[in-house]
C-alpha cells in the first residue's frame, strides 16, 4: 500500500509534490542531481508563476506583505515549503517588504506585553524566518527575528498573541511555525539558544502527544487530524509529525507517529488545495 502511494506521488503532475517525496520520504538529499532538477521544474512551474505573477518591474508585489494569501510574506513562505530554489535575486525585493513590515516602527508598536507575556503572532516572525533560510535569503536581520522569538518564548515553551491576561498557556497555532524556524535556525547556524528554544516547543505538543488534552486524553480539535496544504498559520498534526522530526534533540518519527496514533483517513480527511492562491 505504501509503496503504491508513494508511486502514485512520484507521477504527480505538481514538481513541489516529487520533491516532498523524494527530500521527506525517500531522504534524497538537496545537493542531489535528481532533487536540483526538480526544483529547476519548481522554479518554472505554473504554481510558482501564478505566485509570482503580481511582482511589479521592481521586484515588489503591490500588496501589504500579510494580505492573504498573496502578500510578500506569504509567497515567500509557499515557495520556502515547495522547495524553490535558494538564492533567487529575484526574491529580494520580497524579502525587503517583510523586513519593511516586521522590522519597522509600525510593527513594533504593536508588540504587547501583560502578565509577564509577550503577546505577538509568533507565526509571523516565524514564517518570514523559515523562508529566509530555506530560501536562501538570510542575513544579519534576520538574526534579529530569531532573536525576538527567543525572547518572547512563554515559560511553558510556545508562544501566543491572545491579548487576555488570563491566558497563561501558549497556542498551538503560534507555537508551531516558530518551532520549525528555530529549529532550522539551529542545524544552519549552529546557534544553541535557538537549538534550545526549539526543544522546549517541541514539549508543548509531545507532552499533549500533538492532538490530545492532558488531563483525559481526549481529541482537542477535528481539524488538528485533517489533512490540510499549505497550513499557513494554522495547525494539524501532521504538519506537527514533519516539524518535530526535524526539532533538534527531539524523538524519531516514527515513535512520533506511534505516540500520536495519526491515521489519515481518506474520507474524512480534508486536503486544502493551493487553488484559492491569488
Amino acid at each position: 500500500m505504501r509503496s503504491s502511494v508513494i508511486r502514485r506521488l512520484l507521477h504527480s503532475n505538481e514538481p513541489f509534490v516529487r520533491f516532498k517525496v523524494l527530500t521527506q520520504v525517500l531522504g534524497r538529499t538537496p545537493d542531489s542531481d535528481e532533487v536540483k532538477h526538480l526544483q529547476e521544474e519548481i522554479r518554472v512551474s505554473p504554481r510558482v508563476k501564478h505566485l509570482l505573477s503580481e511582482q511589479e518591474a521592481d521586484g515588489r508585489i503591490p500588496y501589504h506583505p500579510y494580505a492573504k494569501w498573496y502578500g510578500a510574506h506569504w509567497v515567500l513562505a509557499v515557495l520556502a515549503d515547495m522547495g524553490y530554489p535558494s538564492g533567487d535575486p529575484s526574491l529580494v525585493p520580497l524579502r525587503e517588504q517583510v523586513y519593511a513590515w516586521l522590522l519597522g516602527p509600525g510593527h513594533q508598536r504593536r508588540i504587547l506585553s501583560s502578565a509577564g507575556r509577550v503577546r505577538r503572532c509568533a507565526s509571523q516572525e516565524g514564517n518570514a524566518l523559515h523562508a529566509l533560510l530555506t530560501l536562501g535569503l538570510a542575513d544579519e536581520r534576520t538574526e534579529e527575528l530569531a532573536r525576538r522569538l527567543r525572547q518572547w518564548q512563554w515559560p511553558d515553551g510556545g508562544w501566543n498573541c491572545d491579548k487576555n491576561p488570563a491566558a497563561m498557556t501558549s497556542s498551538f497555532m503560534e507555537s508551531l511555525i516558530p518551532l520549525r524556524a528555530l529549529a532550522l535556525h539551529a542545524r544552519l547556524t549552529g546557534n544553541e539558544h535557538s537549538q534550545q528554544a526549539a526543544e522546549r516547543a517541541a514539549q508543548i505538543f509531545l507532552k499533549r502527544r500533538l492532538f490530545k488534552r492532558q488531563y483525559d486524553e481526549s481529541l482537542m480539535s477535528k481539524d488538528f487530524i485533517k489533512l490540510h496544504y499549505p497550513c499557513y498559520w494554522h495547525y494539524d498534526a501532521n504538519f506537527k509529525i514533519l516539524v518535530t522530526g526535524r526539532a533538534p534533540g527531539a524523538p524519531k518519527l516514527a515513535h512520533m507517529n506511534a505516540a500520536a496514533d495519526v491515521r489519515p483517513n481518506t474520507g474524512n480527511s480534508v486536503w486544502h488545495s493551493m487553488e484559492n492562491t491569488r
